[in-house]
């Protein structure tokens, strides 16, 4: 069975999309994201401390983006710059995630992200996205859950730019049960900078990581990749 190396991308993904973390079936002699080697696909369970391998958790604060990583046996994490949007009465309704891609992947996108609307969201529509008072963008969704609609969204070199210079991003979302409104979700930047620097820091020492432990011969963890 072919080994398929872990990169801090692949396993964003796997944070990013509980659907996409739930569907990743351990092949037979593999090991799982528990850490335990089986024959049969069977998980044989961790410590029910909090820190089993593959669970995430909030690295660091940068004002409301969160450094959110996850648990890894390499000694480098890979993470994500994580917020929860909220409505104007304060009710949470979207999230999104971000963070950089590898040097030299292909495309113009330099970074992506994930943003996760309600069930309810029009799916024609989409989401749209606008920095501060430049024209918007408009993303489509990939595929829905029960924990939502996620659109995958790339961002150029450009873009990051603008963001890390800007004051706050408008998310636009279009509720199925009323397709002539929108709701506008503001985001505030201040912390942007600084958590995708982090973020961007800890990838790299993860990619660094498991290219050591696959130059190693060491186990690595089969995981679905975009």
């Amino acid at each position: 069975m072919a080994k398929i190396k872990i990169t801090a991308l692949a396993l964003l993904f796997a944070l990013s999309s509980p659907l996409l973390a739930q569907e990743t079936d351990p092949p037979a002699d593999a090991t799982t994201a528990d850490g335990t080697t089986t024959d049969s696909g069977l998980s044989m369970g961790v410590p029910a401390d909090g820190e089993g391998i593959g669970k995430p958790y909030i690295l660091a604060q940068f004002e409301a983006f969160e450094q959110r990583c996850m648990h890894t046996d390499l000694g480098a994490d890979p993470c994500e710059l994580y917020m929860l949007l909220k409505d104007d009465q304060g009710a949470a309704v979207a999230e999104f995630s971000m963070y950089g891609l590898p040097g030299g992947s292909d495309g113009p996108a330099v970074a992506g992200a994930s943003f996760m609307a309600p069930l309810e969201s029009l799916l024609p529509a989409g989401i749209s996205m606008q920095i501060d008072e430049q024209d918007p963008k408009g993303y489509p969704f990939s595929v829905c859950s029960q924990a939502g609609c996620l659109a995958r969204m790339g961002f150029t070199a450009e873009e990051v730019e603008a963001m890390k210079n800007g004051g706050e991003v408008t998310f636009m979302l279009v509720p199925f049960i009323a397709p002539d409104q929108k709701v506008a979700l503001k985001v505030s930047l201040k912390g942007f900078t600084a958590g995708l620097e982090a973020v961007n820091i800890a990838n790299a020492a993860a990619d660094a990581a498991a290219t050591a432990r696959a130059a190693e011969g060491g186990a690595t963890t089969t995981t679905t990749t975009p």
